[in-house]
């Protein structure tokens, strides 16, 4: 009986995962993200509601540098989300089907979600 010295496909030694795929695994994340971050928005918002001391508690959280992490990781999925959505609107049109424009509209998403998340942060800070 002979050994099978190949893997079986797909098998990570030989499958490279597709940037669209990449691109869409990350798109489901974000969601999820966003669910949670309007979790902490939610908080934060309640805290207001409940008085100076809640409200100071909040945003010694939030204020923090594991807060500003956390806020900053929500305002990129909400950017990265919302480019990425944009770009399914054209999908729906039947536009960007082809490989090289798949790809190339996947990089622009990415590229605006970076873009617009430090241009957020700067003007917020």
């Amino acid at each position: 009986m002979t050994t099978r010295t190949r893997p079986l496909s797909p098998h990570i030694q030989v499958y490279r995962m597709p940037f669209t795929a990449i691109l869409s695994i990350t798109h489901r994340i974000t969601g999820i993200a966003l669910a949670v971050g309007t979790v902490v928005l939610a908080y934060w918002l309640a805290s207001a509601a409940y008085g100076p001391v809640a409200y100071g508690h909040a945003q010694a959280v939030l204020g923090s540098w594991l807060g500003k992490l956390v806020l900053f990781g929500w305002t990129g999925a909400l950017f990265y989300h919302l480019c990425n959505g944009i770009r399914h609107l054209f999908w729906d049109k039947g536009r960007g089907y082809e490989i090289a424009e798949a790809d190339k509209s996947g990089r622009m998403v990415v590229g605006a979600a970076v873009a617009l998340t430090l241009l957020a942060w700067i003007f917020g800070l």
